[in-house]
């Protein structure tokens, strides 16, 4: 169930729009195969910002529910080769935030 945001700088969104759109795939395959989810589970957005200069042109937030095999290291395993493979595409630094969804209180409505 990742709910992915990506949140780009506009300028390099602009530059990079194409691209990125190219490499959801990739980035759903890796956070299927590194989270053990199934495509359906997935809810993408890609948004245009306004960034500061001095700070990361990419931010990319990901909610997951817990599970014990979704330790820190696993969880920053994973978080690692998506910042990679977003960085390879955008060509600039990307910021990667995992929040933890608490399963008691979490509904989603398909």
């Amino acid at each position: 169930m990742p709910n992915v945001k990506i949140y780009v700088e506009e300028a390099v969104f602009a530059e990079q729009r194409a691209a990125l759109i190219e490499a959801l795939p990739s980035i759903r395959a890796l956070l299927a195969e590194g989270f053990n989810v199934d495509v359906p589970a997935f809810q993408f957005a890609v948004m245009p910002v306004v960034a500061m200069p001095d700070l990361p042109l990419i931010n990319v937030e990901l909610h997951i529910l817990p599970k014990p095999e979704r330790t820190r290291a696993a969880v920053l395993a994973v978080c690692a080769d998506l910042r990679a493979l977003i960085e390879g595409v955008a060509g600039c630094r990307a910021a990667i935030r995992v929040m933890t969804l608490d399963p008691e209180t979490y509904i989603a409505l398909k």
